[in-house]
């Protein structure tokens, strides 16, 4: 690394060879500390060196020509007045280059640094932004103020959606909470501070929004289980009845792999569901034909394709036409809801209902203690399966009891 003192001028700068390798620096005279920095491939640019209690401190003003000579001397007396007084020139640059973040910028910082979230929530979350504001999205996030947060979760609610409302402020508040803690001084004082969305929870701001509490009656799985047999796509018909044995999410069924099926056990695992423990159930009866039928025909390494080894993708056509031949209406975590609605009425311990649908046990200090194993979930689940396929009128044994509520998340 050569540094050769001169006074800086046009022909100066320009006739300095590159370098080879490294970095060569050619000195200002005039204005010491002021350097010009010439690289291999002859990049030039103005640069500040100097030494701060004994710490060498090197700043970049900008490239030449971009910057003439007199600009780079002036930048430079300001950047070594402000080393004098304390103030390091770069660190300032970087708060405010922090400081001046943007929605969509934090957004994607926020999405690569959580390495666990499920792609359908970075995918809802992108989606929450652009819909209720997309207009922020280019706002640094210092300039998005409690005020501006309030209104735009009100008429988001009033005129679309107060659950979406809901959503996307519960997404913006996490996107803050990580800016307050990842954009820092070097004292480790936050570059935004304050929460904005915590204004909705001040006010009592949030909507109410109920939860969907819809399940299929017992009385009505007759002519629903009729339906979805004669819909006319045995994928959508076995993917249906496997979604209401079991209990699983819709996407923990769509996705399932023959690698993740157990026909010898007579089991099957959901890998890093959504509490991230992997989820591993027994096989009813019923549920081993159906898997042993599906095998029989696979195409490729998942459970729930078409013949032309699509995955399902929007079944929304066909509950259309099962509500129509059935008059029982549905989304696919009804039938989750069903399957826990179902197991409740049999009676089937909490413990056990728990660990059928791998709910968290959140502070149940007990439920830390019991370890349900697979084989002790065989019996309840296959007296959901008994109860279904008899009130379905599949199968001649299992009592039907009517169940008592009408909803279990």
């Amino acid at each position: 690394m050569a540094t050769i003192k001169a006074t800086l001028t046009k022909k100066a700068i320009d006739d300095f060879p590159a370098p080879e390798s490294g970095r060569s620096f050619l000195a200002d005279t005039k204005v010491p500390g002021l350097l010009v920095q010439i690289t291999p491939n002859g990049t030039r640019s103005f640069q500040v060196y100097r030494k701060v209690s004994g710490k060498p401190i090197r700043v970049t003003l900008g490239r030449y020509p971009d910057m003439t000579i007199e600009q780079a001397r002036k930048a430079a007396m300001e950047a070594l007045s402000k080393l004098a007084g304390g103030t390091n020139p770069n660190e300032e640059k970087q708060r405010i280059k922090l400081a001046s973040k943007s929605v969509r910028e934090a957004l994607a910082e926020y999405q690569e640094a959580r390495k666990d979230l499920k792609p359908r929530t970075r995918s809802d979350m992108a989606s929450a932004f652009k819909e209720v504001f997309p207009d922020w999205l280019d706002k640094p996030l210092s300039k998005i103020t409690p005020s501006m947060v309030e209104k735009r979760h009100r008429e988001h609610g009033q005129t679309r959606s107060e659950a979406r409302a809901n959503l996307a402020m519960r997404y913006l508040r996490a996107l803050f909470n990580y800016a307050e803690a990842q954009y820092q001084d070097d004292e480790g004082k936050p570059l935004i501070e304050g929460n904005p969305v915590k204004k909705l929870s001040q006010t009592r701001g949030w909507f109410r929004v109920d939860r969907r509490q819809t399940v299929i009656k017992a009385h009505e799985l007759a002519a629903w289980w009729k339906a979805v047999e004669e819909q006319g796509n045995p994928t959508l018909r076995d993917y249906f009845h496997f979604v209401l044995l079991t209990g699983v999410r819709r996407k923990e069924a769509s996705l399932l792999k023959w690698s993740e099926v157990d026909m010898k056990a007579r089991t099957f695992t959901i890998l890093d569901p959504k509490n991230h423990q992997d989820h591993t159930l027994p096989l009813s009866d019923y549920l081993l034909g159906l898997l042993a039928r599906r095998k029989a025909e696979a195409v490729n390494e998942y459970v729930f394709t078409h013949r032309d080894g699509k995955l399902p993708q929007n079944p929304q056509k066909a509950q259309e036409r099962i509500l129509e031949a059935s008059g029982v209406a549905f989304c696919i975590h009804d039938l989750r809801r069903t399957f826990a609605t179902i197991a409740e009425s049999l009676d089937i311990p909490a413990y056990a209902l728990k660990r059928l649908l791998n709910h968290a046990n959140g502070a149940d200090v007990t439920a830390g203690y019991i370890v349900a194993s697979t084989e002790r979930l065989r019996e309840p689940m296959q007296k959901i399966t008994d109860f279904v396929l008899k009130a379905a009128g599949v199968k001649a044994t299992a009592e039907v009891i009517e169940l008592r509520r009408e909803a279990r998340a």
